[in-house]
């Protein structure tokens, strides 16, 4: 990783990815990912992997791609409700860094307003990213919820 990397530049990246799921424009935000990309959201608090213990969400880039398409498609029950979402990024810092790459957490808050009903999510982000050219592309993101072992209803978009 070139050590000119600004944290306004990963600041500026994060917001990009917030304001994908935002819109929400599902097809803008998977193309952040790298082709092994994975979006993980663990269902235990200090859950130490994916494989070995139910998540909330383990997704590759195969079964992002099938939410994504499943998510626009006109018979799609998230197309019975508009979804509308916003997203604060707060305390973000590098916590490693290599020759192509880092790792990145975040504060997060996102309220999410589906059917007639408004969410409130709260956690930690923890992003590893590729550095490619002049940009960032997104290997691995793990979403801690604060409540992640708590009462949770349906989920309906990524957060």
């Amino acid at each position: 990783m070139s050590d000119d990397i600004d944290l306004r530049d990963i600041e500026a990246f994060l917001y990009r990815e917030a304001s994908f799921l935002d819109r929400p424009d599902l097809d803008g935000w998977i193309e952040l990912y790298t082709e092994d990309g994975t979006y993980w959201m663990p269902a235990i608090e200090d859950q130490v992997d994916a494989i070995n213990h139910i998540s909330l969400f383990y997704d590759d880039r195969v079964m992002m791609e099938i939410r994504r398409r499943n998510f626009v498609h006109p018979r799609a029950a998230s197309k019975d409700y508009i979804v509308r979402c916003s997203h604060i990024i707060s305390n973000v810092q590098v916590t490693d860094s290599t020759n192509d790459g880092l790792t990145v957490t975040s504060n997060f808050q996102c309220v999410v307003y589906y059917n007639s009903k408004q969410t409130l999510y709260a956690g930690r982000y923890t992003h590893e990213l590729l550095t490619v050219g002049d940009e960032f592309r997104i290997r691995h993101k793990r979403v801690d919820l604060i409540n992640c072992d708590g009462v949770l209803g349906s989920i309906i978009i990524y957060i």
